[in-house]
């Protein structure tokens, strides 16, 4: 098989992946009543320190008024709220309540359990582990880049 072919089996592949992924998430975001950007929000506000409503935007890949309706809905649901930046004050990071880290650890667990990688024996998931890690151009021995998002140890799926 040549590059061209193998790299676009690997795109199917991420996409049916994805597909699966977010198909078992639905199931679970409609009983608790979040929407899958909402989710994906919760998913990603533990990562950093100091995630602000602008960064947030980004790492979600929409505009800021988008993601500050968002987490005014969160903070309505009492999942988020507002802190002062400690260095400065004209800017607020976002924390996840403890409402909001309870139901980031459900999602998660969630995610885990129904994962379509448990397939894979330990070996096999590493490697695969290591590969996306450097396809996704971070450091395939673990630690996070720039784009990262999740507590070390973690995982989306």
């Amino acid at each position: 098989m040549d590059d061209a072919r193998v790299n676009l089996e690997l795109i199917d592949s991420l996409f049916v992946l994805r597909d699966r992924i977010q198909g078992e998430l639905k199931t679970l975001l409609r009983g608790l009543e979040l929407t899958d950007a909402q989710a994906d929000a919760l998913w990603r506000l533990s990562g950093e320190k100091e995630m602000t409503a602008r960064r947030l935007a980004e790492r979600l890949h929409c505009d800021a008024s988008s993601a500050t309706s968002m987490i005014d809905r969160l903070e309505k649901q009492g999942l988020v709220h507002r802190v002062p930046h400690p260095t400065d004050r004209r800017v607020k990071v976002l924390q996840l309540t403890p409402e909001g880290c309870a139901l980031r650890e459900r999602l998660i667990r969630h995610a885990v359990e129904q994962s379509p990688f448990a397939r894979l024996d330990s070996d096999s998931r590493l490697r695969l582990h290591a590969l996306l890690r450097e396809a996704a151009g971070e450091d395939p021995a673990g630690t996070r880049g720039d784009d990262g998002g999740h507590d070390a140890g973690e995982g989306k799926a």
